[in-house]
């Protein structure tokens, strides 16, 4: 579904992806992890098109996004949800107001149909009843949980998770964490999470890719990549820090 070849990208003389490559198949659930500034997000920006590479291609479903017209990735675009890290929802603006705020924008649906859609989507994350909520009424996990609505509301194919346990106690961590796993199994929709929570790692990967210094340094189930020997890796899932070794 996803085949990302040899990506390079630079920021201001800095090399942030230094040749990623992988593939990632339907229905998979893959967590990428990784120290800070590694280029995880990055990498996430690439594949759904919102960032062009330097050298590079990223295909989705065969198809090269660098052949697109602006037209067709947006069609394409379509096919993906994301959560972003600080779930990004507009203060102004209700609970069932942020969730179908694209699907305003398109006036492709009724006022009607919008409502049910999104009181659908709220349901699915276990937010029914908070419509005319506003954000700052809201605890941080269930802002976590308005945005992941607003990420399915178009039930996507796809859904791509920006650091979603961050700031997260560990009840309301785990509580995103089996949403995620939820998201997988009731919308059958293939899963990228990038993380540096190794608990979610565990919890929510069918298989585990690890960044280092812009390239991927290893690639495993949870269980390989927890009990690796690789020096690299078990700093990381240990919580060992080691400048020298790590990007931090």
């Amino acid at each position: 579904m996803i085949e990302v070849t040899q990506l390079h990208k630079s920021f201001a003389q800095q090399q942030v992806l230094r040749g990623v490559s992988l593939t990632i198949d339907e229905g998979e659930s893959v967590v990428i992890i990784g120290g800070s500034g590694c280029g995880k997000s990055v990498l996430l920006r690439h594949i759904i098109g919102l960032v062009q590479p330097d050298e590079g291609d990223v295909k989705i479903d065969g198809q090269s996004i660098a052949d697109l017209s602006e037209r067709e990735l947006i069609k394409v675009r379509r096919k993906f949800g994301m959560l972003f890290q600080g779930a990004a929802l507009f203060d102004s603006l209700t609970v069932e107001e942020n969730v179908g705020f694209l699907l305003e924008r398109e006036q492709t649906m009724s006022p009607a149909e919008i409502r049910g859609t999104v009181a659908d989507a709220l349901e699915l994350v276990d937010l029914g009843g908070t419509q005319t909520k506003k954000p700052a009424e809201l605890s941080g996990g269930m802002k976590k949980r308005v945005g992941l609505a607003r990420a399915i509301v178009y039930k996507p194919e796809i859904i791509l998770y920006d650091e979603p346990t961050t700031g997260l106690d560990p009840v309301v961590a785990d509580s995103i964490d089996q949403l995620v796993i939820r998201m997988r199994d009731q919308l059958k929709c293939t899963s990228i999470v990038v993380t540096h929570d190794t608990r979610s790692m565990r919890r929510v990967g069918n298989r585990v890719m690890m960044l280092h210094h812009g390239e991927i340094h290893a690639n495993g189930t949870p269980d390989d990549i927890f009990n690796s020997t690789d020096p690299v890796v078990h700093k990381f899932v240990n919580g060992i820090a080691d400048p020298k070794d790590l990007e931090f």
